[in-house]
């Protein structure tokens, strides 16, 4: 929980008393590994904060093919803003790909937030814009490199991902085969 109250205090200030009713409004959640936190074609119910694990933003192809948009490691929250703060349905799956533990809120609880804590909502759109911000500038990063750069900056990016994530999750983030992928691994051995 300190973890989760660290890390909105990064996007702004609220008071011990406000604090307290963050922490009043959490419910722990265990996630299991392959289980979604939110799927496609629904709307998403739910903000978590992850403190264990890693989860997944993918989304599938007319013909099943799976594309990883991005990974989710620990101390990040975790929703699809879209979905969640339009209550639209869904154009994703956010998955777990390994045993997760988070910190949920529910909307009912993510609103009564906003109407107690006056800066609530300010404080989660500095969230979500430096999230956003963060994942254009990874992206950009890596539009521009051949595949074992791409590999190379991942590592660098995101240094406890790359073991826990199978490799075709990894590899679908990164745009290249499997077997790509094994080579590039093999070769940086």
């Amino acid at each position: 929980m300190e973890e989760m109250i660290n890390y909105i205090l990064r996007f702004g200030s609220i008071t011990r008393q406000q604090i307290d009713l963050v922490q009043s409004k959490a419910e722990v959640i265990h996630l299991k590994k392959g289980r979604y936190f939110s799927e496609a074609n629904k709307i998403a119910k739910q903000l978590g904060f992850l403190t264990e694990g890693v989860i997944r933003v993918c989304y599938y192809g007319k013909d099943g093919e799976e594309y990883t948009r991005c990974f989710v490691r620990e101390n990040r929250f975790v929703v699809d803003s879209v979905s969640f703060f339009n209550d639209s349905p869904s154009s994703e799956y956010v998955e777990a790909v390994t045993d997760c533990t988070l910190l949920v809120f529910s909307k009912n609880s993510f609103s009564e937030l906003s109407i107690a804590i006056a800066n609530w909502s300010d404080i989660f759109t500095r969230i979500l814009t430096d999230a956003l911000m963060k994942k254009v500038q990874d992206s950009n990063t890596m539009l521009n490199q051949d595949a074992t750069t791409r590999y190379l900056k991942f590592l660098e990016l995101f240094p406890t991902v790359a073991n826990r994530v199978p490799l075709s999750m990894l590899a679908s983030y990164l745009g290249i085969t499997q077997s790509s992928l094994s080579r590039i691994r093999k070769n940086i051995s």
